[in-house]
């Protein structure tokens, strides 16, 4: 029976293991479509504030980046059970505890751009007397708002940080494979403050990063399985032939 350990395990984490491919991939692809879809005007003027934050896209864009955030952290779930065991695994656990408390406390800022600010604009756009530009600075940069979203994003980077390293220390994946999230992760806040091309251009560095990720997770798995299954017979086949010459003599 214990022979076959391995084998049964990975087996068993295989639907596990699937989910994290594709959450994973999923998560890679909305979170381009974030930047690629979100109208880019000049949000400082109370006609480009307009333009941008009243329209389809501006909602359709930051629920891409909602949802990416929501199965980011359920990607990790495979992880850390790949890693159990190994000498990375608490650090995968680590990182994916504080990646699901940094995606929740910047969840809500999301929220309150997509619908909040959306709403707003509309109310503007229709003649509404608002003074638009002092209600987005206000949902923007409030105190309790700014604060959460900065905390979430710096929890986001240290837990690619850590995904990073524990990729690295376990060897369940090449050992490069988390640095290109770790360091879209930590670049979080940073592309806040680029242009338009920069910040379409880490969204492009993210979803490469976690298809990646999904893709070595994947042909990982597969072929340590595959590695696995032949010792496991061979030894299950040897221990048959000692049973069969016992019985015989």
């Amino acid at each position: 029976m214990a022979s076959t350990q391995p084998v049964d395990r990975l087996i068993g984490l295989r639907p596990l293991i699937r989910f994290g491919v594709v959450v994973f991939a999923l998560s890679g692809l909305l979170f381009l479509l974030y930047p690629a879809v979100r109208p880019w005007h000049d949000e400082s003027t109370v006609g480009g504030a307009i333009a941008s934050m009243s329209s389809g896209a501006w909602v359709a864009a930051h629920l891409f980046a909602i949802l990416s955030l929501i199965l980011m952290p359920l990607g990790m779930l495979a992880l850390c059970a790949m890693s159990a065991g190994t000498r990375g695994g608490r650090m995968t656990f680590a990182a994916t505890v504080i990646m699901w408390l940094g995606a929740g406390l910047t969840l809500p800022y999301y929220g309150a751009e997509d619908f909040a600010l959306h709403a707003i604009a509309r109310a503007a756009g229709s003649g509404a007397q608002l003074d638009l530009l002092a209600l987005v600075n206000a949902v923007r940069f409030g105190t309790p708002a700014a604060v959460t979203f900065a905390a979430g994003l710096a929890l986001l980077g240290i837990a690619g940080v850590l995904l990073a390293i524990s990729i690295w220390r376990s060897a369940i994946l090449p050992r490069f494979s988390g640095v290109p999230l770790a360091i879209a992760l930590v670049l979080l806040i940073p592309q806040f403050y680029l242009p338009t091309w920069a910040r379409i251009a880490h969204g492009i560095l993210v979803a490469v990063a976690l298809l990646w990720l999904a893709w070595v997770l994947w042909t990982k798995s597969a072929a340590r399985a595959r590695d696995a299954l032949p010792a496991a017979l061979q030894t299950a086949e040897s221990r048959s032939a000692r049973v069969v010459m016992e019985e015989t003599r």
